[in-house]
């Protein structure tokens, strides 16, 4: 498993595909270097709506490279132009390897430096739609399970792209792909 991208955003104000006007630090990009790795997330990473975001059990977003062609392929389905770079989910971390259904609460993904415990998976809003341009795609990831997952910091440190992590289990009581469809059912 390895960690290819390790992304951070300010909070910033962008127009939607409706004209409205939103802030958000979903458009995150690629840091060169190591990033130090904090109890409330990543150096130089903010989050706009901490009642959904943030917070010591939200510190950091994963994100699986391999669900990116699966987005390339919908975003082109819905004319949507620009290629999509690591980042664009929203997530710090892009990595490999490691799906949802692979994943359970209480995992802690090792780095080198630091410790990271899997908290719970992501819910779409409608800022993903926003960003990703296009008003279907919070329902493809609800339909999909392509959610990736977040992260709390067990043990501070540092990372930085092209590290390889080891999963190491946790009590694997609940999985992020069925809570993920649980969460999903329930706000429909």
């Amino acid at each position: 498993m390895q960690l290819l991208s390790v992304n951070t955003a300010a909070v910033e104000r962008f127009v939607a595909t409706d004209g409205q006007s939103l802030h958000s630090a979903i458009r995150k990009r690629a840091r060169e270097g190591s990033v130090a790795v904090q109890p409330l997330g990543l150096a130089g990473d903010a989050q706009a709506d901490l009642s959904v975001h943030g917070g010591l059990s939200k510190a950091i977003y994963a994100y699986p490279h391999e669900h990116y062609a699966f987005w390339t392929t919908v975003r082109q389905q819905a004319r949507v132009t620009g290629a999509l770079q690591p980042g664009d989910m929203g997530e710090n971390l892009t990595i490999m390897g490691l799906l949802e259904t692979r994943v359970w609460i209480g995992d802690v993904l090792r780095f080198g430096d630091c410790e990271l415990v899997v908290s719970e998976p992501r819910q779409p809003c409608f800022k993903f739609n926003a960003h990703m341009g296009f008003n279907q795609a919070s329902k493809l990831m609800a339909q999909s399970g392509y959610c990736g997952f977040y992260l709390a910091v067990r043990r501070e440190g540092t990372l930085a792209a092209g590290e390889d992590f080891e999963l190491l289990p946790g009590p694997r009581e609940v999985g992020i792909a069925e809570l993920f469809k649980a969460k999903m059912r329930k706000s429909s």
